[in-house]
């Protein structure tokens, strides 16, 4: 089915690209805020990427069952990076931080005593990672959501290894951080006036 979907929006058909959005565009545009944080610009990147999608979905060869995802999403990827760029150039968008990359890596604890990602909930989760600084969130995102070696991610943010490593350090503390902060909150008792 999905083969013949994809020859189907190869020839242009109008039914065919509309079933390709309708059934991937909200993943794709969770994909899209995790980079951005926001909707609006999300809703931004989503059609740009799709369009690129659409105008190289001749050049996408099936590979396994769910491979057409995986190079939507890659595209999608590839779309917030030069959305983020883009943002650079106007205001210094990317905050990726190259001072502090001699940063202890081994000092940073794996697991907390006490497992807070049990008690936040996936949509808490994003929300906290989308108020992570731009640099952070996006070395995040590449390397724990998208699977990006450190490498790969140096090479598409045109920065260092350390840094990259750095910037994941940094994103991963402090939303444990930001975790911990909800979860005291949420346990905290309410009193009620009597």
């Amino acid at each position: 089915m999905e083969e013949d979907l994809i020859k189907k929006a190869i020839a242009r058909d109008a039914g065919a690209i509309e079933a390709l959005y309708d059934r991937y565009a909200p993943i794709l545009l969770s994909v899209c805020f995790r980079y951005c944080g926001n909707r609006d610009d999300a809703e931004d990147i989503l059609h740009d990427g799709f369009i690129k999608i659409i105008q190289k979905i001749q050049t996408f060869k099936i590979r396994s069952e769910g491979s057409l995802e995986a190079w939507m999403r890659k595209i999608m990827v590839n779309t917030a990076l030069n959305f983020l760029r883009g943002r650079l150039k106007e205001k210094n968008f990317i905050d990726i931080d190259p001072i502090q990359e001699k940063i202890d890596l081994h000092n940073e604890p794996e697991n907390d005593p006490e497992d807070i990602y049990l008690s936040v909930d996936r949509e808490q989760i994003m929300k906290l990672i989308c108020e992570l600084p731009s640099g952070y969130r996006t070395v995040l995102n590449l390397f724990v959501f998208d699977q990006y070696g450190h490498k790969e991610i140096a090479e598409l943010l045109k920065c260092s290894e350390n840094t990259s490593k750095s910037q994941l350090s940094k994103a991963r503390s402090m939303l444990r951080k930001k975790m911990n902060q909800l979860v005291n909150i949420q346990t905290q008792p309410t009193y009620e006036k009597v």
